[in-house]
């Protein structure tokens, strides 16, 4: 579990000569709060299912705080994430001192590289800790700011003002709060292609037995829903209907007297007894949905108390499952970086901006994806038994300096009628706008050929796509390509800049269309859009679309 946080630890303290260098001042006493502003008492928290209901973002209302913290403002930071590190503090203070000396290039490189072998390892040492983490051991996690001085005033405050909460309560987590989902189960560990026959314990049998039971029955709330609405709407015109049969008009000589039913309402007697019987019919099926819906609510609570004596929930922390998430989080980082990218793992002044407005934070990712989903309707729509969920995955913002985000996953791999998948989103990219799009579009092609299965190269969007990628005889990889297109589809297309080839441009129009009101607009925007309006107008008069 890690020694709770001591502000006298000297086991990674820093050496005179590097605080000079760094303008480090002594240490001074400060508050060694929860950096998300949230409660870590290990309580077993509620299980991670999306909200069925919900069909849109919450926009966020402000992008900072109101109170921005002082504790980058502190220059005795640096001591207090390394303190009680023991040797992974060390190693991290020797290869930093040595490349912050270093004059000669490649001894710079060396040392450059050492950095970022003992950053990891001191952020695997603090992930088994998470959870009971003082303030600027998860801040450090957050930002992988750990020179104060490293970065400029401005960009210090600008960090600062970083709204630290999740009160937009969306599926958007910052590194340290990830961790933290994941070793109270409120999450489940993001899956690798590693496999380890060691570890699947007994009580992993029994988490994976849960999670499709738990899909299964998530599955079957949606059609319940579905088959109640609809029994709600006949509900709506029986009712409708009856009331205008029990109107009558009387007499003006005798008011006693009604006239009989008019032909409109005689008309309505078998229209009543049609949907009189198909609501016996549905009433059937619901009585049936609900006994297996009990069924599946009784098999799910056998598994859970299984997992509990397995010892899978409870208060207590497996640190080895918090590590092997942060490890895959290093993986998401060097994806989101690419080979040629800057893998330095800590902050500089020299590598970000003074813009609020272009760090990969909650609120502007949230933003973003909303902006995207609007022209993009469907992109987090899933379909499971006929029934069309919106299920948006979970978004990890990665403190690295990548340019493209990434879906490490499209849904988990034991429930993927409901689970939420995984995306990965480097927060200091060059343009956050699009590393949050490229990250959707990743999605968008993974989901398609998840649903396409072995026919993906032949059927939807993957396989239309697919053959226009061969037939231009295109080197690379596929989806790459259409990541690419899909950020040209969102930023260019969508205000009438005519910037895909044809081909790609039509099976985005079929098989990713934009919200109406934006078709309404491009085809006054020339005759490629016009075209392409028709088309659907012909597909919709064909019952084709």
């Amino acid at each position: 579990m890690g020694s709770q946080w001591s502000g006298t630890g000297t086991s990674g303290a820093v050496d005179e000569e590097l605080e000079e260098l760094l303008g480090i001042e002594p240490e001074s006493p400060e508050d060694t709060g929860n950096a998300s502003g949230q409660a870590s008492d290990g309580v077993a928290p509620a299980a991670d299912l999306p909200d069925m209901q919900v069909k849109s973002f919450r926009r966020p209302d402000r992008l900072e705080t109101e109170q921005p913290h002082r504790h980058f403002s502190d220059k005795s930071f640096y001591k207090q994430v390394l303190s009680g590190e023991g040797e992974a503090a060390k190693k991290l203070h020797q290869a930093l001192s040595g490349f912050l000396r270093a004059e000669d290039s490649q001894e710079r490189a060396d040392y450059r590289s050492r950095v970022i072998t003992a950053h990891w390892q001191l952020l695997e040492q603090l992930a088994a800790q998470i959870g009971t983490l003082p303030v600027q051991k998860q801040l450090f996690l957050r930002f992988s700011l750990l020179l104060p001085t490293a970065v400029s005033a401005e960009q210090r405050e600008m960090l600062a003002r970083v709204i630290p909460q999740n009160r937009l309560e969306e599926p958007v987590h910052y590194v340290d709060e990830w961790l933290e989902e994941v070793a109270y189960g409120r999450v489940n560990q993001s899956a690798t292609d590693e496999t380890k026959p060691s570890k699947r314990s007994q009580a992993q049998k029994v988490s994976e037995r849960l999670e499709r039971a738990r899909g299964r029955r998530d599955a079957q709330l949606g059609l319940l829903r579905k088959k109640v609405n609809e029994i709600t709407a006949i509900e709506s015109r029986l009712q409708d209907a009856v009331a205008s049969v029990c109107r009558h008009a009387e007499r003006p000589d005798y008011p006693e007297l009604v006239y009989p039913y008019e032909d409109r309402q005689k008309a309505l007697f078998g229209e009543i007894s049609q949907m009189l019987k198909k609501l016996s019919g549905m009433n059937r099926d619901l009585e049936r949905g609900h006994r297996e819906l009990d069924s599946m609510e009784e098999e799910l609570h056998k598994l859970k108390e299984q997992e509990v004596e397995a010892g899978e929930l409870g208060s207590s922390i497996d640190a080895d499952q918090v590590v092997g998430e942060l490890r895959t989080v290093r993986q998401m980082a060097k994806m989101c970086v690419g080979r040629q990218g800057n893998h330095f793992p800590i902050l500089m002044k020299q590598y970000l901006g003074n813009d609020l407005t272009q760090i990969g934070t909650r609120e502007n990712v949230v933003n973003i994806a909303a902006d995207v989903e609007y022209l993009d309707p469907q992109l987090f729509q899933r379909t499971f038994k006929q029934q069309k969920n919106r299920i948006v995955p979970h978004m990890v913002l990665v403190p690295c300096y990548g340019d493209s985000g990434i879906c490490w996953e499209p849904f988990e791999r034991y429930n993927r009628a409901t689970s939420r998948g995984r995306l990965a989103i480097p927060m200091y990219p060059k343009d956050v706008r699009i590393a949050v799009i490229t990250a959707l579009g990743d999605l968008r092609w993974q989901v398609a050929k998840e649903k396409a299965q072995h026919y993906w190269m032949e059927e939807g969007l993957t396989g239309w796509y697919y053959g226009w990628f061969s037939e231009q005889k295109l080197k690379g990889d596929v989806k790459d390509q259409f990541i690419q297109h899909y950020v040209l589809w969102i930023t260019k297309e969508s205000e009438g800049n005519q910037k895909l080839p044809r081909e790609v441009r039509s099976i985005f129009w079929r098989y990713m269309p934009f919200p109406q009101e934006v078709k309404d607009k491009l085809k006054n925007r020339g005759f490629v859009y016009q075209d392409l309006y028709k088309k659907d107008q012909n597909r919709e008069l064909s019952d084709g679309y």
